[in-house]
């Protein structure tokens, strides 16, 4: 049996805040929800099934939180989602 050894050690804890936010796609009477669906899996990397229920949760609430994380990174899903015909915010 080895004697126990005592080791000082000293713990780092590093905090980096970031505020998340939201990319919100509101409902429209022009996009169908294949459209939509279609959009939210190649722009925001949903599967099938996120996508439709997305897509549902727009149609009958009137918008749907479909994306969060950071402001620089939702930009450009914004961008190709409203270059879609579908209007989207960051909120």
């Amino acid at each position: 049996m080895q004697p126990l050894i005592e080791t000082d050690v000293e713990i780092v804890v590093e905090t980096i805040e970031k505020e998340v936010k939201a990319l919100v796609v509101f409902n429209d009477e022009v996009n169908t929800f294949d459209w939509v669906i279609e959009t939210l899996i190649q722009v925001c990397d949903h599967t099938p099934q996120q996508a439709e229920q997305c897509t549902l949760i727009i149609h009958y609430k009137g918008k749907c939180r479909v994306k969060e994380g950071e402001f620089e990174d939702l930009v450009p899903m914004r961008n190709e989602i409203c270059r879609r015909g579908i209007s989207a915010e960051i909120l």
